[in-house]
C-alpha cells in the first residue's frame, strides 16, 4: 500500500514540472491539469478583480479592510488550489507574508468558470473551500453571463443570490460597491 505522504510528495513534484501553459492543481488526492484561462474567463477575472481592489485593497472610495490577490497558490489541508481572486479581511491577514503559497484559507473565494473547470471548480473545489472555512465564495461564468454568490453556514454553502446578464448587484461580502456584471463580459 502506498505511503500517503509520498503519494502527495510525488503529486506535489509532479504538479512543480508542469509547462507554464498550464495550471496544475490538487484536489482530493489527485492532479487536475488545465489550460491556461481563454480571453472571456482572464478577462471577467481582471476586470472584476480591478473593480474591488480599489474600494476594498485599498480603501479607494470604499471601506478598505480587504487583501485581494489574483490566483494565488493555496495549500489547504492535503489540497493545492489556485482559485481566480481571493480575498483576506486584513483583521486575519494584515500584511501579505513572504511566501510561495499561502496556508491561511481566505475569507472569499472567486472563481471563474471555463468548460474545461467548471465541473472541478463546482464540486471539488467548493467542498474544500467550505472544509477549509472560507465565508463567501462568487462563481462567475462569463459564457452564460451569471454570478452566483454563496456563504457559508453549517459547514455548507448557501446560495444568496444568481445575478444574471446586465444587473447592477450588491452582493455579499463586497456589497458596499454595486458592481455592474455587464462590464464583466464586454469584449
Amino acid at each position: 500500500m502506498e505511503d500517503p505522504r509520498s503519494r502527495r510528495e510525488a503529486l506535489y513534484a509532479a504538479l512543480e514540472k508542469l509547462p507554464p501553459n498550464v495550471l496544475g492543481e490538487i484536489v482530493g488526492g489527485e492532479l487536475y491539469v488545465s489550460p491556461r484561462p481563454a480571453f472571456p474567463h482572464a478577462r471577467a477575472a481582471s476586470l472584476l478583480g480591478s473593480e474591488l481592489t480599489g474600494p476594498f485593497d485599498r480603501g479607494r472610495g470604499g471601506p478598505g479592510g480587504w487583501l485581494l490577490l489574483d490566483a494565488p497558490e493555496l495549500h489547504l489541508g492535503q489540497d493545492i488550489v489556485v482559485p481566480d481572486i481571493t480575498g483576506w479581511r486584513r483583521q486575519r491577514m494584515p500584511e501579505m507574508p513572504q511566501v510561495a503559497a499561502f496556508t491561511l484559507a481566505p475569507d472569499w473565494v472567486c472563481e471563474v468558470l471555463s468548460p474545461s473547470t467548471a465541473a472541478l471548480d463546482r464540486a471539488r473545489k467548493m467542498a474544500v473551500y467550505a472544509r477549509e472555512g472560507v465565508g463567501h465564495l462568487w462563481l462567475v461564468d462569463p459564457v452564460l453571463q451569471t454570478l452566483e454568490v454563496y456563504r457559508r453556514e453549517h459547514g455548507g454553502w448557501f446560495v444568496l443570490g444568481t445575478h444574471v446578464g446586465e444587473a447592477r448587484v450588491r452582493a455579499e461580502p463586497f456589497e458596499a460597491l454595486e458592481l455592474e456584471l455587464g462590464a464583466l463580459w464586454a469584449r
